[in-house]
């Protein structure tokens, strides 16, 4: 095994994603800082005091996973596939319910793992194994079978719990990485613009009233989703047409973003968050705070570091020694990608409700370790850009 020590690798860290993961970290602290500030009576700093635990130990996990040389993954690639399935399973027998969900196994009385947040962690290191295998036979349409047999088990079990946004994430991480590993890529564009339209199709049916003549019988077409799901994939339409549940969520962020202006109403001197009009600005709409609190700049800002951060993803992952090292980093990417497109255009009303948290940045255990552990990765890639001419173990 490759060890951190060793002068060679310590040559290669990329320094600036480093600087890059912590300036969203402490930008995650300081946001947290006013954005959780009054959700708990009598005690403002919980979830701040809470976030710096999951970063430390988060932080502790990545340069774990990178002093191991990512290579050592993908011997593993079939024990890391049936680990996550297993993981996955026992969350119906051991996990918790809460809003009509079993997603969490509780550890103690109060803290628990999500599962799902790790399984696209998994989800990444077995698929990549999986596609370097393919080199060069993802050129024909009956070539993309395979690697979505492969993917589905772990999807539908998450989307099973329910959890449509995690199992939309494993759809993100399934593209990214069938174009990193070379799928033609007019044939499979052509299969997702295609299986999209009739996405969109099936649900315009379920919804459809009063169609004329025959289509009057595809009117309220079954779908495999339960109802509130089909309500977030379509309240963004017109959130303001039902001002309840979901819908409620996304007028008051878009409130709360629209009042900030240029230059935002200050540290703690939001309405919406602070006096908690805005469900959730902790958790999954905490990018509304920075909307409201810092403006347009500061959200800018924070967006700015996003694309930095995906950007140095990208130069990492074409510059992998290998292909393997290559799918990682570019699943990584989609991943987080599609995380923060969904979360901000989300709480924007620009698209639908998932209930997917803003990378880094949101309050929560298993989402900042997921990550955390996708940045060592990113790093192990990156420091081991060149083939070592005597492998150390």
């Amino acid at each position: 095994m490759s060890r951190l020590t060793d002068s060679r690798l310590l040559s290669r860290i990329d320094w600036f994603f480093v600087a890059l993961i912590l300036s969203l970290l402490g930008s995650s602290v300081f946001i947290l800082s006013t954005a959780s500030l009054n959700v708990i009576e009598g005690d403002p700093y919980h979830y701040v005091r809470t976030q710096l635990i999951f970063i430390i130990t988060g932080l502790a996990l990545a340069v774990f996973t990178a002093a191991i040389d990512y290579r050592h993954w993908q011997k593993l690639a079939w024990v890391i596939y049936g680990f996550n399935i297993l993981l996955l399973a026992l969350v119906f027998f051991l996990g918790s319910s809460a809003k009509g969900a079993t997603r969490w196994i509780y550890i103690t009385s109060t803290q628990g793992l999500q599962p799902s947040e790790f399984a696209k962690i998994f989800l990444i290191l077995s698929l990549a194994h999986f596609l370097a295998g393919r080199e060069g036979k993802l050129r024909r349409v009956r070539d993309f079978l395979p690697p979505l047999l492969f993917t589905l088990p772990p999807a539908l079990l998450v989307f099973k719990q329910p959890d449509l946004g995690t199992a939309l994430v494993f759809a993100a991480i399934f593209i990214g990485m069938m174009f990193v590993a070379g799928a033609h890529p007019w044939k499979f564009g052509g299969i997702l613009f295609g299986g999209f339209a009739l996405v969109v199709l099936a649900i315009f049916l379920h919804l459809a009233t009063d169609l004329p003549g025959p289509l009057a019988k595809l009117e309220g077409l079954p779908l495999p989703f339960e109802d509130y799901q089909i309500k977030r994939l379509t309240s963004f339409v017109d959130p303001a047409s039902d001002l309840s549940d979901d819908s409620y969520h996304v007028v008051q962020s878009m409130w709360a973003i629209g009042a900030g202006g240029l230059w935002g109403k200050g540290y703690r001197g939001g309405t919406q968050g602070q006096y908690n009009f805005l469900p959730e600005h902790h958790t999954d709409f905490i990018f509304s705070i920075v909307g409201e609190e810092f403006g347009f700049v500061g959200a800018a800002g924070l967006l700015l570091a996003f694309c930095l951060l995906l950007l140095r993803m990208i130069h990492i992952a074409s510059g992998s020694a290998d292909l393997y090292g290559a799918l990682v980093v570019g699943g990584l990417t989609s991943m987080l990608l599609f995380q923060i497109f969904e979360n901000i255009g989300m709480v924007s009303g620009m698209m639908p409700i998932t209930g997917i948290p803003l990378p880094f940045i949101t309050s929560g255990g298993s989402s900042m370790w997921a990550n955390m552990l996708g940045a060592g990765l990113a790093l192990s890639v990156a420091m081991r850009r060149e083939r070592p001419m005597f492998d150390d173990g």
